[in-house]
């Protein structure tokens, strides 16, 4: 928990305190159901919760926003960014029946009201979304093709409305085709060596709805 209080000092007491149950629910579940790698549940924190919340460090999501997770797997990024933005509207989603049961699971047992987790493919959730996060669940042109009919009109963020997508390495090749990304190196809010590959990706993406 040092670590998420060190770039977040600022929680309410709800929120340390929701924090601070994500390693034992996790370690629990994932007994049962392997929704995070065996040698990474010791570092929850920084591998995946910290991680998480690096979308946030990028755009504070608005107290009427409509967030998108695609391929949640156990709940991230969406869980992390549901505790910090706790007025913000999450739709987890993964094709994985399992992993979306683990994930109404720890969302109960915060009660996050802002959580609804669903067991779809991204290409068959309906509705639109101001922003749609992911942690590299396929390569962005696929990414693109499954989701740029869900961004919303209306936009109400300093970013226009589009993709948050979490990935590591060299993006260069990956990126070539979509020319209005900024890529956010997360080793300019994170001081820690894992986060050095680590960025989040930021494509606009415009409202594709009926006329």
């Amino acid at each position: 928990m040092e670590i998420i209080l060190k770039y977040f000092p600022n929680l309410s007491e709800k929120q340390k305190a929701q924090f601070s149950a994500l390693y034992q629910l996790y370690e629990e579940w994932n007994g049962k159901i392997n929704v995070i790698s065996r040698k990474d549940i010791d570092a929850l924190y920084l591998k995946h919760v910290l991680h998480s919340l690096g979308i946030g460090k990028v755009q504070s999501f608005s107290s009427k926003a409509r967030v998108l997770d695609v391929g949640t797997g156990g709940g991230f990024p969406g869980i992390p960014l549901a505790i910090l933005f706790p007025e913000t509207e999450f739709h987890l989603v993964d094709s994985i029946g399992k992993k979306i049961k683990v994930v109404e699971a720890v969302a109960a047992e915060l009660q996050l009201l802002n959580v609804e987790a669903s067991h779809a493919r991204a290409e068959s959730v309906e509705g639109t979304y101001d922003f749609i996060v992911s942690r590299a669940v396929t390569q962005m042109e696929t990414f693109v093709g499954w989701v740029r009919d869900k961004v919303a009109k209306r936009q109400q963020h300093d970013l226009m409305n589009g993709i948050l997508y979490l990935k590591g390495g060299d993006l260069t090749e990956e990126l070539l085709s979509f020319k209005n990304t900024k890529i956010h190196p997360l080793s300019g809010y994170f001081e820690e060596p894992f986060f050095e590959t680590k960025s989040v990706v930021y494509l606009p993406l415009k409202y594709r709805g009926k006329a």
